[in-house]
Parts: C-alpha cells; structure tokens; sequence
C-alpha cells in the first residue's frame, strides 16, 4: 500500500493522466464510485448524475462524486479513457469527474481504492471491491463515513450524504 494514509494524501490521475490531488476536496463530502460502461449496474450513472445534480443545486460545491471507471471485473470497462468518457456523457449526461481507468483490487489497485478498502472493509470484513460501482462515502473530516454495495441505488445514498454536509467543518 501507498504511504499516504489519508485521504487527502492522494493525488489518483485523471483521465488525461494528470495528478488531481485529493486535498483539493479538503472539507467536502465526496463520494468515489468504482464505474462501468458495460455492467448491468451502469444505468446508475443516470441516478448519479441526479444525486450530484441536485445536491449541488443545494450545497454547492460542498459535495463531489469521483468516478473511477474500472476493467477488472469480467472485462466490463474495455474502452479508452476518451470512449469512457464520450459514454458518460452521450448516455448520462455526466458532468461529474470522470478519473482514469483504475484497478480497484490486486498488485495494481489505486492506492486511493487501497486505502478506501482498509478505512471501510466490505461484509464479513473483505477488504476488497466485489463488483463494479460499490460506493465509498468519504466525509467532510477525509474519514470514511459508508460504503454501499453495487446494488445500493443512488437516490438510496441521499440521506446519508445530507447528514454529512450539515457536520460542521473540521477543525484545520
């Protein structure tokens, strides 16, 4: 594992493989997604489109949804960063950050997934991703606040997101 052991420590690429550090998000909530464009889950980019939508209408910046499309699980994620992303937003509409393509489990994981899997380990304790577009809460403190299976529905995550943007700022 990478010797950040922050969230903020991180700087994972984007789609043009330039760093986007983390500390950039330093106080807000933010909400990092394992993505796909060939799952039977990728019709929850049209609910995560609507979450950040309308969540940012209310709060502003003050919350953030990263997208990590990932190819590890049966090959669901094959196009280029460039097809990745033309499919978000000719499909969904997606205007929130789509990152480079990632390795989410293994000898190459992003340190970010990493480090996510170790804060909040899965059912019994896994401290691995099962399928494509499980969800990791990160709140305003950089500590992870939930994560959701592939099955939670978006619209499912609201409640918990609104209770993280009425905490109040960390203290620096």
């Amino acid at each position: 594992m990478a010797s950040a052991t922050k969230f903020y420590d991180f700087a994972p690429l984007d789609k043009k493989g330039q760093p986007v550090p983390l500390e950039d998000y330093k106080g807000k909530v933010v909400l990092i997604v394992n993505t796909a464009s060939k799952c039977g889950f990728t019709s929850q980019y049209e609910g995560l489109e609507k979450l950040y939508k309308d969540i940012r209408e209310k709060h502003g910046d003050s919350f953030q949804i990263l997208g990590f499309p990932c190819n590890q699980f049966a090959g669901q994620e094959p196009g280029s960063e460039e097809e990745i992303q033309t499919f978000c937003q000719v499909n969904y509409g997606v205007t929130f950050p789509i990152m480079g393509k990632s390795d989410v489990n293994g000898a190459n994981a992003n340190p970010v997934f990493e480090w996510l899997k170790q804060e909040k380990p899965g059912l019994f304790g896994m401290k691995r991703v099962k399928w494509n577009f499980e969800k990791f809460l990160v709140g305003k403190d950089g500590k992870v606040k939930e994560r959701w299976a592939s099955t939670a529905k978006p619209e499912s995550l609201e409640k918990a997101i609104l209770v993280e943007l009425a905490k109040a700022e960390p203290k620096a």
